[in-house]
């Protein structure tokens, strides 16, 4: 071999020219030719060629070489006991990692030794603490597109049928979902998968959907054969794991349901990586769209309600401001309601009741949150038992937290209704049963990994308690052994020793030598004695020179054993974990409602939204007592959308983005910041705010505007709740006007669903005056010399200014630049007469006309003849254009 170092592959390797150990390597390798191969050797795993390479760059690590000389092999490694920080870096860097381990041990083997690909760790397959968010979820999702369509009714179009399956394995959730791609990209996006698998093509390139989902998800993608997303085999694998003959028992139809297609896809791919048994992973179930308000992901990030838009972090958000959680498992659920609010009235009540009952008992509420502070993720403790990850220290924490668990189970069996926790009372002396056997076997504070032993509790087995013994106190037994034989043989000077050539011995001298019994057998010879050795010495010395290594076996077979017999309790402790989650929320929603003076809504079953001294979540705990509350009156058969006028920074964008906050909040179950409130259940939440290109994607500013309110147009019902600020402030004046009407009129007249509507388009206000639908409220706003006093209260009627320029001065914009504009205000005479209408004149400077330009006096005449106070504001902009077009002729 010739080529160079910089490009030298495993793939163009001679096998014939390598070391019985890099062809082992190399036959690894090409198995898993897409990750990075962690190839164990003593006490490193040694990744060679490219996958050296690109560790050392990722990892900053040092790049050496293997068989220097002509053609050395790049190679770089890793300890072994530092992998699971090394393997985040990798993971998190965008790469997946094969963890080849040393099935034998080198001391024994005989020849090459025996290793096996263990692991294939994905970013949508891991379990271990330190890679995971605690309080976010970690998907693996499938998808499969068919080629059916279904007709979206609303649109008049025709989409693909598609089904996606997502599943989180540190938690063994499997959920899964039949619709339109179109709605499957809606639920991937409120998903955000950290890996998706897709069925690859023939000719092995990504399929334009997979593309469009990894460029909008930015998620790792992962191609399996088809023949694994195909129906038969999928369905087959699903049986094999859990272990029945027929799925119609989970609720789906094998014949005709898409979803086990992509269920199967996981199973299979999670089987293949990890390479365990998978207790833990649930059955799969349907998501039910229709029981959950729906809020796409535009409306989802409008709303800010896991992530800011300014910074993309939670701190800012919703969930940071209202999670008063104390466990990882009950943050998590948290942001899942918050995601998925729910449309059944008697199930938001249920959640209220629980609430109420905590804020009400002061107390047990305080007690049980002081007890949950000491509980672990007992969810995902669960789930490393099953995958063979989990820690001594893991085991610790989960029979403290089962005791809590248990402990926490009294305290609300007390309380007025059990309903809300009954799960969790049931199976609390089961928590405190499952906490005794862990604690009788492990100790109170073990080492981090069972590699270092002392792991087993002393006193739970003898021969582990022998074997301890040899190995720590052979003097002890030594004394001991010696005192026993000199009884028996009445040899007072009879010694018992040891040395590093012959091992253990007894030595006896010669005048002695008549009394030496049967059983001692001769071993040495020395200046006036002799040595010894017994059946029962020479086994004790197997014994101790072995104590160690077997010691440490033994401590990883019972500790197997444990770990086994609590995989066989899974289920008890994943709705211990469920129990414990729903009990975290409960109680930190009753906190914030305490704290915060958070009212009960009440849920209709009418189209009311009424709320007295609403306060946005987020910006009151920011303000403090500098926040205004402000009410919101939609009655039933009253107007539906509110129009909203008044100036920048007065806070209309803050007030409608509240109320769609407390109508998720509500219907998450939640109390919410406002003195009193009466919500009618709504199905969807759109929100159009904002503004930002889509370069990537080749849209300006108003074609993302735009497309996204098509989408509410297109959706939105009579129980939806839309949201839109400035809407058609992307092009001109006048085509920004004209949208604004039409869009106001389709959802006051069609639409009419319940709608906060804030604009600079004064002119908007007319709609109150020929459609009861529409009502006009302004933002109060006091002038105070050239500056404004923003009052930021919500109060009906309309605005007639937008104070543009007072805004941009508080801005910081130059003086110059303001007195310059406001001199141009005066020059462009924009006035409002009483009747809300705008009217242009003339600024300073008057063209003049020509004596004999008939088309110019035509223009004029017809101008003249026009009656702008009958004119709406699209007939004026057609009479505009008009003569417009008249003068144009003149000129041409």
């Amino acid at each position: 071999m010739s080529q160079k170092l910089s490009s030298e592959s495993i793939h163009a390797v001679d096998p014939s020219t390598l070391t019985p150990a890099m062809r082992q390597y190399q036959q690894y390798k090409l198995q898993y030719p897409d990750a990075i191969l962690f190839f164990r050797m003593g006490d490193f795993y040694e990744c060679f060629y490219e996958d050296a390479r690109t560790v050392a760059r990722v990892l900053g690590v040092a790049l050496t070489a293997r068989q220097k000389g002509e053609n050395p092999i790049p190679m770089a490694g890793v300890p072994y006991h530092a992998l699971d920080s090394y393997l985040h870096r990798m993971i998190a860097a965008g790469f997946k990692v094969a963890i080849c381990e040393q099935m034998e041990d080198p001391k024994t083997a005989k020849g090459l030794i025996k290793r096996e690909v263990t692991r294939l760790v994905t970013p949508g397959t891991l379990t271990e603490e330190n890679m995971l968010d605690a309080r976010e979820e970690s998907f693996i999702a499938a998808i499969v597109v068919t080629n059916e369509k279904a007709e979206d009714k609303k649109q008049r179009t025709e989409s693909p049928l598609a089904a996606i399956a997502w599943c989180e394995l540190s938690t063994g959730k499997f959920r899964t979902f039949t619709g339109t791609f179109a709605a499957c990209l809606d639920e991937l996006n409120r998903l955000r998968p950290r890996e998706l698998i897709y069925a690859e093509t023939a000719d092995h390139h990504v399929p334009e959907y997979a593309a469009q989902l990894r460029d909008m998800l930015r998620t790792a993608l992962t191609s399996r054969p088809a023949w694994q997303l195909d129906s038969h085999h999928a369905v087959q694998t699903l049986k094999q794991h859990y272990g029945v003959s027929t799925f119609a028992g989970f609720g789906y139809d094998e014949e005709k349901d898409f979803a086990l297609r992509p269920a199967g896809a996981i199973v299979a791919y999670l089987h293949e990586t990890q390479k365990t048994s998978l207790e833990h992973l649930q059955p799969p179930r349907t998501f039910e769209r229709q029981k959950h308000l729906v809020i796409d992901p535009i409306s989802l990030r409008s709303l800010e309600v896991l992530r800011t838009l300014r910074s993309n972090t939670a701190e800012g958000s919703l969930v940071h401001a209202i999670d008063r959680t104390q466990t990882p498992m009950g943050a998590r659920l948290l942001r899942n309601w918050l995601c998925y609010p729910l449309k059944d009235r008697a199930e938001i009540v249920r959640r209220q009741d629980a609430i109420a009952q905590l804020v009400e008992n002061d107390q047990l509420l305080n007690q049980v949150r002081a007890a949950l502070s000491d509980c672990s993720d007992v969810e995902r403790i669960a789930a490393r038992v099953c995958v063979r990850r989990v820690s001594p220290r893991d085991l610790c924490a989960l029979a403290r937290s089962l005791d809590t668990l248990a402990a926490c189970a009294a305290m609300v069996a007390t309380a007025t209704t059990q309903d809300h926790w009954r799960d969790l009372v049931e199976l609390a002396q089961q928590a405190h049963d499952i906490a005794g056997v862990v604690r009788d076997a492990v100790c109170d504070e073990p080492p981090s990994h069972l590699r270092d032993g002392g792991v087993i509790r002393d006193g739970y087995n003898a021969e582990l308690d022998r074997l301890r013994a040899l190995s720590r106190d052979s003097r002890t037994f030594l004394a001991e052994y010696q005192s026993k034989l000199i009884e028996q043989t009445k040899i007072s000077t009879l010694k018992v020793g040891y040395n590093k050539v012959f091992g253990f011995y007894i030595e006896v001298t010669n005048a002695n030598s008549a009394k030496i019994p049967a059983e001692f057998v001769r071993k040495q010879t020395v200046k006036n004695a002799e040595r010894y050795i017994t059946p029962e010495l020479k086994q004790y010395e197997s014994d101790i020179l072995t104590a160690q290594e077997r010691s440490l076996a033994l401590e990883q077979e019972l500790y197997e054993q444990l770990r086994t017999s609590l995989a066989d309790q899974v289920d008890v402790l994943q709705r211990l974990a469920a129990a414990a989650a729903a009990l975290d929320v409960f109680c930190g929603l009753a906190h914030l409602a305490r704290t915060r003076r958070y009212c009960r809504p009440e849920i209709t079953d009418d189209r009311a939204l009424v709320i007295a001294d609403g306060r946005h979540p987020v910006v009151e705990q920011t303000l403090g007592e500098k926040f205004v509350p402000n009410d919101s009156a939609f009655n039933d058969g009253q107007a539906t959308l509110h129009l909203i006028t008044g100036p920048n920074m007065a806070g209309k964008s803050t007030y409608i983005r509240q109320v769609a906050l407390l109508v998720l909040m509500a219907q998450a179950g939640s109390f919410i910041p406002a003195k009193s409130a009466a919500i009618g259940l709504v199905d969807r939440i759109f929100t159009r705010v904002g503004a930002s290109d889509d370069l990537a994607g080749g849209q300006s500013t108003f074609m993302v505007e735009m497309t996204e309110t098509a989408n509410i147009l297109h959706h939105a019902t009579e129980e939806s709740l839309v949201i839109l600020d400035e809407i058609g402030r992307g092009t001109s004046t006048l085509d920004g006007l004209a949208l604004a009407w039409a869009i106001a009129e389709f959802l006051a007249d069609t639409s009419k669903c319940r709608t906060l509507f804030a604009t600079h388009y004064h002119e908007l206000t007319e709609l109150a005056d020929t459609s009861t639908a529409v009502a006009n409220y302004n933002v109060l706003v006091r002038e105070w010399e050239e500056s404004v006093v923003f009052m930021h209260r919500i109060a009906p009627g309309s605005a007639d200014r937008s104070y543009g320029v007072q805004v941009a001065r508080l801005a910081g914009v130059p003086r110059s630049v303001i007195t310059r504009a406001r001199a141009l205000m005066s020059q462009l005479a924009v006035h409002v007469n009483k009747a809300g209408r705008v009217r242009a004149a003339a600024t300073n400077v008057t063209p003049q006309l020509g004596m004999f330009d008939s088309k110019t006096e035509q223009a004029l005449s017809q101008l003249r003849a026009l009656d702008m106070n009958r004119m709406s504001p699209m007939q004026a902009w057609e009479a505009l254009k008009m003569l417009q077009g008249l003068l144009e002729e003149k000129r041409v």
